[in-house]
């Protein structure tokens, strides 16, 4: 027998930045089932749900059902859609045969994201600096970022002549 679904509990990882801001989005929503955004692996996540592998929830996406569904990877992100008012065609297309690998696709890119914005230790927001042309980054549109090892020249003290190496 099918139970309907009247509330969903959406676990995110909320030592992720790209998940933070898809929370945001998601509560900015009109919504036609309430939609509960609860960190993953938090005590309000055990409390709600202890039956629930929580380690398991902060390496995949999942959004529990009030009826004890559980929903990861790409039909979880359906299933958020779903339960918005504007999304809900485009989740009933991404859950047909023609659908299903795009959906696919937006989460495993999401997922090599949260792997690349993670600091090595595998906590937390990524530690890493913006590129700036003063520590000797250039930015080509055709090519990305380079590092040139070297600041450009109007970066560099005056009294060089711009034959000093960048500064530290």
């Amino acid at each position: 027998m099918r139970v309907p679904v009247r509330r969903l509990t959406v676990l995110y990882d909320a030592d992720c930045p790209l998940c933070r801001h898809i929370r945001d989005w998601l509560a900015r929503q009109r919504r036609l089932v309430p939609l509960d955004l609860v960190p993953a692996g938090s005590p309000e996540a055990r409390r709600r749900l202890p039956g629930l592998d929580h380690g398991r929830t902060l390496e995949e996406i999942t959004v529990v059902g009030d009826g004890g569904q559980v929903y990861r990877g790409p039909t979880a992100w359906i299933v958020c859609l779903w339960a918005l008012a504007e999304y809900r065609p485009t989740a009933h297309r991404l859950s047909t045969p023609a659908g299903a690998p795009l959906a696919r696709a937006a989460v495993l890119a999401a997922a090599k994201y949260r792997r690349a914005a993670r600091r090595p230790d595998g906590s937390g927001d990524w530690g890493g600096r913006a590129y700036r042309t003063d520590d000797g980054w250039s930015y080509a549109p055709g090519t990305g970022w380079t590092f040139t090892g070297q600041a450009p020249r109007s970066s560099l003290p005056p009294a060089c002549g711009g034959s000093c190496p960048a500064p530290d």
